[in-house]
C-alpha cells in the first residue's frame, strides 16, 4: 500500500507516499464529485494512488466500534 504516516509530514497524517497529499484529501475529493481524472491531474498522484486511499480508508471504517 502506498499511504505512509510520519509524524515529520503533515502533522502525522496518512498521506500518499513520497507526497504531502492527505488520504482525507483524496477521498474527500472523490466525496465532492471530482472524477479519478481530475484527482490525479489536481494532485499529481495516481489511479493506483486513489486506490490505496480507499483501500486505507475502507480498512479503518471496518474496524471503526461503536
Amino acid at each position: 500500500m502506498a499511504i505512509v504516516i510520519n509524524r515529520k509530514v503533515m502533522h502525522g497524517k496518512p498521506v500518499v507516499k513520497g507526497t504531502r497529499i492527505p488520504v482525507d484529501l483524496v477521498i474527500g475529493s472523490l466525496a465532492g464529485g471530482m472524477t479519478y481524472e481530475e484527482v490525479c491531474h489536481e494532485y499529481g498522484i495516481k489511479k493506483s494512488d486513489i486506490l490505496d486511499c480507499l483501500k486505507y480508508a475502507a480498512e479503518l471504517a471496518a474496524t471503526e466500534k461503536v
